[in-house]
Protein backbone atom coordinates (compact mmCIF):
# COMPACT_ATOMS: atom_id res chain seq x y z
CA UNK A 1 0.00 0.00 0.00
CA UNK A 2 1.14 2.82 -0.88
CA UNK A 3 2.22 5.73 2.41
CA UNK A 4 -0.24 8.40 2.16
CA UNK A 5 2.42 11.06 1.95
CA UNK A 6 3.35 9.91 -1.42
CA UNK A 7 0.99 10.38 -4.80
CA UNK A 8 2.35 8.82 -7.95
CA UNK A 9 3.35 10.82 -11.31
CA UNK A 10 4.45 9.07 -14.25
CA UNK A 11 7.70 7.71 -13.18
CA UNK A 12 7.86 9.66 -9.76
CA UNK A 13 6.21 9.31 -6.42
CA UNK A 14 5.23 13.37 -5.32
CA UNK A 15 5.76 14.02 -1.83
CA UNK A 16 3.26 15.96 0.41
CA UNK A 17 4.98 18.49 3.18
CA UNK A 18 7.25 17.16 5.91
CA UNK A 19 7.62 19.44 8.79
CA UNK A 20 11.28 18.96 8.83
CA UNK A 21 13.75 21.90 8.67
CA UNK A 22 17.42 21.70 7.25
CA UNK A 23 19.22 22.86 10.70
CA UNK A 24 22.43 23.53 9.88
CA UNK A 25 24.94 22.97 7.06
CA UNK A 26 29.00 22.58 6.50
CA UNK A 27 31.80 21.08 4.39
CA UNK A 28 35.09 19.25 3.63
CA UNK A 29 37.10 19.58 0.40
CA UNK A 30 40.40 18.12 0.15
CA UNK A 31 43.21 20.46 0.13
CA UNK A 32 45.00 19.47 -2.98
CA UNK A 33 43.75 21.64 -6.42
CA UNK A 34 43.84 19.85 -9.31
CA UNK A 35 43.50 22.60 -12.06
CA UNK A 36 43.03 21.42 -15.95
CA UNK A 37 46.30 22.61 -16.70
CA UNK A 38 47.68 19.78 -14.04
CA UNK A 39 45.98 17.26 -16.56
CA UNK A 40 47.79 18.56 -19.85
CA UNK A 41 50.15 15.45 -19.38
CA UNK A 42 47.07 13.10 -19.42
CA UNK A 43 46.37 14.64 -22.86
CA UNK A 44 43.50 16.75 -21.55
CA UNK A 45 43.09 19.93 -23.53
CA UNK A 46 42.14 22.79 -20.71
CA UNK A 47 39.93 24.74 -23.09
CA UNK A 48 38.03 21.93 -24.20
CA UNK A 49 36.93 20.79 -20.51
CA UNK A 50 35.92 24.48 -19.76
CA UNK A 51 34.01 24.65 -22.99
CA UNK A 52 32.31 21.38 -23.04
CA UNK A 53 31.97 21.38 -19.14
CA UNK A 54 32.50 24.52 -16.94
CA UNK A 55 35.29 22.75 -14.83
CA UNK A 56 38.65 24.30 -14.17
CA UNK A 57 39.79 22.71 -10.83
CA UNK A 58 38.89 20.35 -8.78
CA UNK A 59 39.96 18.66 -5.62
CA UNK A 60 41.92 15.22 -4.87
CA UNK A 61 41.71 13.49 -1.40
CA UNK A 62 45.19 12.55 -0.08
CA UNK A 63 46.39 9.22 -0.55
CA UNK A 64 45.72 8.40 3.25
CA UNK A 65 42.09 9.87 2.65
CA UNK A 66 38.88 7.89 2.43
CA UNK A 67 35.31 8.98 1.82
CA UNK A 68 34.63 8.69 6.08
CA UNK A 69 37.42 11.16 6.82
CA UNK A 70 35.90 13.18 4.19
CA UNK A 71 32.56 12.97 5.40
CA UNK A 72 33.33 12.98 9.24
CA UNK A 73 35.24 16.67 8.81
CA UNK A 74 31.83 17.62 6.87
CA UNK A 75 29.81 16.75 9.99
CA UNK A 76 31.49 18.27 12.06
CA UNK A 77 31.71 21.37 10.43
CA UNK A 78 27.93 21.08 10.19
CA UNK A 79 27.24 19.77 13.73
CA UNK A 80 29.82 23.17 15.26
CA UNK A 81 27.46 25.71 13.31
CA UNK A 82 24.42 24.80 16.43
CA UNK A 83 27.22 23.66 18.46
CA UNK A 84 25.45 20.07 18.61
CA UNK A 85 27.73 17.12 20.11
CA UNK A 86 28.44 14.45 17.97
CA UNK A 87 26.85 12.00 20.79
CA UNK A 88 23.59 13.64 20.49
CA UNK A 89 23.08 12.93 16.80
CA UNK A 90 20.31 10.34 16.41
CA UNK A 91 20.64 9.42 12.63
CA UNK A 92 23.19 8.87 10.19
CA UNK A 93 22.74 8.80 6.45
CA UNK A 94 25.70 8.54 4.24
CA UNK A 95 25.26 9.24 0.26
CA UNK A 96 28.07 7.77 -1.46
CA UNK A 97 29.28 5.35 -4.52
CA UNK A 98 33.10 5.62 -3.35
CA UNK A 99 32.32 4.04 0.20
CA UNK A 100 35.81 2.85 2.05
CA UNK A 101 35.10 -0.70 2.14
CA UNK A 102 32.33 -3.14 0.32
CA UNK A 103 30.92 -3.38 3.58
CA UNK A 104 30.40 -2.07 6.41
CA UNK A 105 28.71 0.53 5.40
CA UNK A 106 30.51 3.84 5.17
CA UNK A 107 27.85 5.29 7.48
CA UNK A 108 28.66 3.18 10.04
CA UNK A 109 32.24 3.96 9.79
CA UNK A 110 31.18 7.42 10.28
CA UNK A 111 29.03 6.82 13.55
CA UNK A 112 31.66 5.56 15.32
CA UNK A 113 33.81 8.31 14.17
CA UNK A 114 31.28 10.66 15.60
CA UNK A 115 30.91 8.42 19.16
CA UNK A 116 26.94 8.71 18.45
CA UNK A 117 24.17 5.95 19.38
CA UNK A 118 22.40 5.86 16.13
CA UNK A 119 21.22 3.94 13.16
CA UNK A 120 23.50 4.55 10.05
CA UNK A 121 23.17 3.44 7.13
CA UNK A 122 24.91 4.11 3.45
CA UNK A 123 22.18 5.41 0.21
CA UNK A 124 23.56 4.46 -3.29
CA UNK A 125 21.80 6.71 -5.67
CA UNK A 126 24.81 8.28 -7.30
CA UNK A 127 24.96 12.53 -8.15
CA UNK A 128 21.11 11.91 -6.89
CA UNK A 129 22.11 10.38 -3.15
CA UNK A 130 21.86 13.83 -1.06
CA UNK A 131 18.54 13.97 -2.48
CA UNK A 132 17.62 10.45 -1.38
CA UNK A 133 19.32 11.21 1.78
CA UNK A 134 16.96 14.16 2.64
CA UNK A 135 14.12 12.46 1.91
CA UNK A 136 14.76 9.55 4.17
CA UNK A 137 16.47 11.48 7.05
CA UNK A 138 13.23 13.79 6.99
CA UNK A 139 10.75 10.89 6.75
CA UNK A 140 12.30 9.42 10.21
CA UNK A 141 12.13 12.75 12.02
CA UNK A 142 8.59 13.38 10.65
CA UNK A 143 7.87 9.63 11.70
CA UNK A 144 8.66 10.47 15.63
CA UNK A 145 11.83 7.66 15.13
CA UNK A 146 14.33 10.55 15.33
CA UNK A 147 14.98 14.00 16.96
CA UNK A 148 17.20 14.98 14.22
CA UNK A 149 19.44 13.29 11.12
CA UNK A 150 22.56 13.71 9.65
CA UNK A 151 22.84 13.62 5.95
CA UNK A 152 26.42 13.59 4.49
CA UNK A 153 27.47 13.57 0.63
CA UNK A 154 30.49 11.91 0.46
CA UNK A 155 32.82 11.10 -2.49
CA UNK A 156 36.31 10.43 -3.82
CA UNK A 157 35.71 10.23 -7.09
CA UNK A 158 39.47 10.82 -8.28
CA UNK A 159 39.86 6.57 -7.26
CA UNK A 160 36.75 5.64 -9.62
CA UNK A 161 37.62 6.78 -12.88
CA UNK A 162 40.02 5.88 -15.09
CA UNK A 163 43.17 8.67 -15.18
CA UNK A 164 43.32 7.88 -18.97
CA UNK A 165 40.31 8.40 -20.20
CA UNK A 166 40.48 11.97 -20.64
CA UNK A 167 36.86 12.70 -21.94
CA UNK A 168 35.62 11.03 -17.78
CA UNK A 169 38.90 11.79 -15.55
CA UNK A 170 38.64 15.74 -15.76
CA UNK A 171 35.08 15.80 -14.79
CA UNK A 172 35.20 14.14 -11.43
CA UNK A 173 36.17 16.01 -7.55
CA UNK A 174 36.10 14.57 -3.89
CA UNK A 175 34.45 16.30 -1.33
CA UNK A 176 31.60 15.48 1.14
CA UNK A 177 28.85 18.23 2.34
CA UNK A 178 26.88 17.66 5.63
CA UNK A 179 23.23 19.03 6.35
CA UNK A 180 21.19 18.47 9.56
CA UNK A 181 18.16 17.62 9.67
CA UNK A 182 15.33 18.68 12.20
CA UNK A 183 11.70 19.30 13.40
CA UNK A 184 9.66 22.37 12.22
CA UNK A 185 6.50 24.12 13.76
CA UNK A 186 4.52 23.00 10.69
CA UNK A 187 3.45 23.66 7.20
CA UNK A 188 1.44 27.10 7.83
CA UNK A 189 -1.84 27.69 5.85
CA UNK A 190 -0.59 28.05 2.38
CA UNK A 191 2.23 29.26 -0.11
CA UNK A 192 3.95 31.21 1.32
CA UNK A 193 3.03 31.62 4.95
CA UNK A 194 4.67 27.90 5.57
CA UNK A 195 7.16 27.64 8.55
CA UNK A 196 10.55 26.00 7.11
CA UNK A 197 9.92 22.63 6.02
CA UNK A 198 10.00 20.70 2.90
CA UNK A 199 6.78 21.24 0.73
CA UNK A 200 7.02 18.79 -1.91
CA UNK A 201 9.51 16.00 -2.91
CA UNK A 202 9.95 13.99 -5.89
CA UNK A 203 12.05 10.62 -5.89
CA UNK A 204 12.27 8.35 -9.56
CA UNK A 205 14.13 5.98 -11.04
CA UNK A 206 14.62 4.30 -14.74
CA UNK A 207 16.93 1.61 -14.86
CA UNK A 208 19.88 2.06 -17.38
CA UNK A 209 22.84 0.69 -16.24
CA UNK A 210 24.17 0.97 -19.48
CA UNK A 211 24.06 4.75 -19.30
CA UNK A 212 26.68 4.80 -16.15
CA UNK A 213 27.91 2.33 -14.18
CA UNK A 214 31.20 1.18 -12.66
CA UNK A 215 31.00 -2.66 -13.83
CA UNK A 216 33.69 -4.24 -11.93
CA UNK A 217 33.68 -5.21 -8.34
CA UNK A 218 30.30 -6.66 -7.96
CA UNK A 219 28.78 -9.90 -7.52
CA UNK A 220 28.10 -9.80 -11.40
CA UNK A 221 31.72 -9.18 -12.40
CA UNK A 222 34.17 -9.96 -9.50
CA UNK A 223 37.51 -8.21 -10.30
CA UNK A 224 39.93 -10.46 -11.84
CA UNK A 225 43.60 -9.51 -13.25
CA UNK A 226 42.01 -9.68 -16.16
CA UNK A 227 39.24 -7.41 -15.77
CA UNK A 228 41.44 -4.77 -13.94
CA UNK A 229 43.83 -4.54 -16.94
CA UNK A 230 40.46 -4.28 -18.82
CA UNK A 231 39.98 -0.99 -15.91
CA UNK A 232 36.41 -2.52 -15.62
CA UNK A 233 36.88 -0.99 -11.92
CA UNK A 234 36.42 2.52 -13.53
CA UNK A 235 33.26 4.10 -14.12
CA UNK A 236 32.09 4.23 -17.80
CA UNK A 237 29.63 6.51 -19.01
CA UNK A 238 27.84 7.30 -22.03
CA UNK A 239 28.08 11.25 -21.90
CA UNK A 240 25.22 11.99 -24.74
CA UNK A 241 22.53 9.81 -23.66
CA UNK A 242 23.15 11.24 -20.06
CA UNK A 243 23.43 15.00 -21.10
CA UNK A 244 19.81 14.62 -23.15
CA UNK A 245 18.28 12.11 -20.21
CA UNK A 246 19.79 15.06 -17.71
CA UNK A 247 18.05 17.95 -18.94
CA UNK A 248 14.74 16.18 -19.74
CA UNK A 249 14.72 15.10 -15.65
CA UNK A 250 15.50 18.16 -14.11
CA UNK A 251 12.89 20.01 -16.17
CA UNK A 252 10.13 17.38 -16.02
CA UNK A 253 11.27 17.46 -12.03
CA UNK A 254 11.63 20.91 -10.93
CA UNK A 255 7.51 20.99 -12.68
CA UNK A 256 6.44 18.49 -10.96
CA UNK A 257 7.30 19.66 -7.60
CA UNK A 258 6.60 22.97 -7.92
CA UNK A 259 2.72 22.28 -9.33
CA UNK A 260 2.11 19.81 -6.31
CA UNK A 261 3.60 22.78 -3.98
CA UNK A 262 1.01 25.20 -5.98
CA UNK A 263 4.41 27.89 -6.43
CA UNK A 264 5.90 29.55 -9.70
CA UNK A 265 9.83 29.33 -10.91
CA UNK A 266 9.52 33.05 -10.46
CA UNK A 267 8.49 32.57 -6.64
CA UNK A 268 11.62 30.80 -6.03
CA UNK A 269 14.72 32.43 -4.36
CA UNK A 270 17.02 29.91 -4.94
CA UNK A 271 18.04 27.11 -7.62
CA UNK A 272 20.54 24.39 -6.24
CA UNK A 273 21.07 21.62 -8.93
CA UNK A 274 23.93 18.88 -9.48
CA UNK A 275 26.56 19.74 -10.52
CA UNK A 276 27.53 17.97 -13.23
CA UNK A 277 27.90 20.04 -16.24
CA UNK A 278 26.93 23.78 -17.12
CA UNK A 279 25.39 23.23 -20.19
CA UNK A 280 23.32 20.55 -18.29
CA UNK A 281 22.45 23.51 -15.86
CA UNK A 282 22.12 26.63 -19.00
CA UNK A 283 20.21 24.12 -20.99
CA UNK A 284 17.73 23.70 -17.63
CA UNK A 285 17.39 27.22 -16.54
CA UNK A 286 16.74 28.15 -19.98
CA UNK A 287 13.72 25.24 -20.48
CA UNK A 288 12.44 26.37 -16.96
CA UNK A 289 12.66 30.73 -17.56
CA UNK A 290 15.06 30.32 -14.22
CA UNK A 291 16.45 33.96 -13.49
CA UNK A 292 19.81 32.95 -14.02
CA UNK A 293 20.96 34.99 -10.94
CA UNK A 294 19.33 33.25 -8.47
CA UNK A 295 21.09 29.62 -9.45
CA UNK A 296 24.26 28.70 -7.73
CA UNK A 297 27.18 26.80 -9.33
CA UNK A 298 30.50 25.85 -7.87
CA UNK A 299 31.00 23.49 -10.58
CA UNK A 300 34.20 25.65 -11.75
CA UNK A 301 35.93 25.01 -8.84
CA UNK A 302 35.12 21.06 -7.66
CA UNK A 303 33.81 19.76 -10.68
CA UNK A 304 31.85 17.03 -10.27
CA UNK A 305 31.50 15.69 -6.56
CA UNK A 306 28.72 13.13 -6.76
CA UNK A 307 26.35 12.73 -3.70
CA UNK A 308 28.25 15.76 -2.50
CA UNK A 309 27.60 18.78 -5.00
CA UNK A 310 24.22 19.34 -3.61
CA UNK A 311 25.38 19.56 -0.11
CA UNK A 312 28.44 21.70 -1.11
CA UNK A 313 26.93 24.09 -3.38
CA UNK A 314 24.06 24.21 -0.46
CA UNK A 315 26.32 25.14 2.42
CA UNK A 316 28.67 27.98 0.09
CA UNK A 317 24.99 29.14 -0.33
CA UNK A 318 24.48 29.59 3.57
CA UNK A 319 28.39 31.07 3.71
CA UNK A 320 27.28 33.53 1.25
CA UNK A 321 24.38 34.69 3.16
CA UNK A 322 21.44 33.22 0.54
CA UNK A 323 19.98 31.17 2.96
CA UNK A 324 17.46 33.48 4.90
CA UNK A 325 14.35 32.43 7.16
CA UNK A 326 11.59 31.84 4.48
CA UNK A 327 14.18 31.62 1.18
CA UNK A 328 12.63 29.25 -0.91
CA UNK A 329 15.00 26.72 -2.24
CA UNK A 330 14.46 24.24 -5.44
CA UNK A 331 16.96 21.77 -5.21
CA UNK A 332 17.59 19.09 -8.04
CA UNK A 333 20.06 15.97 -8.05
CA UNK A 334 20.00 13.64 -10.97
CA UNK A 335 22.65 10.86 -11.45
CA UNK A 336 23.46 6.75 -12.30
CA UNK A 337 20.84 4.57 -12.06
CA UNK A 338 19.26 6.40 -13.87
CA UNK A 339 18.03 8.03 -10.21
CA UNK A 340 16.39 11.25 -9.82
CA UNK A 341 15.63 13.89 -6.86
CA UNK A 342 13.96 17.23 -6.40
CA UNK A 343 12.60 18.87 -3.34
CA UNK A 344 10.97 22.23 -2.73
CA UNK A 345 12.24 23.79 0.63
CA UNK A 346 11.20 26.40 2.59
CA UNK A 347 14.37 27.75 4.57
Amino acid sequence: MMNDSLVQSGRSRLGKPLSVQIASTGMYVPERVVTNEDLASLGCDSDWIVQRTGIRQRRFARDDQATSDLAYLAALDCLSRVELDPSQVDLVLVATITQDYMTPSTACILQRKLGCIAPAFDLNAACSGFMYGLIVGSQFIANGLARNALVVGSEVMSRTVNPTDVKTYPLFGDGAGAALLGPSGGSGAGPGQESPGILAFTLGSEGSPEALCTPGGGSREPLTPERLAQGRQYMQMDGRTVFKWAVRCVVDSCRDVLATAGYTIDQVDLVLMHQANTRIIDAAVEDLRIDPDKVVVNLDRYGNTSAASIPLVLHEANLQGRLQKGTLILLCGFGAGLTWGTALVRY
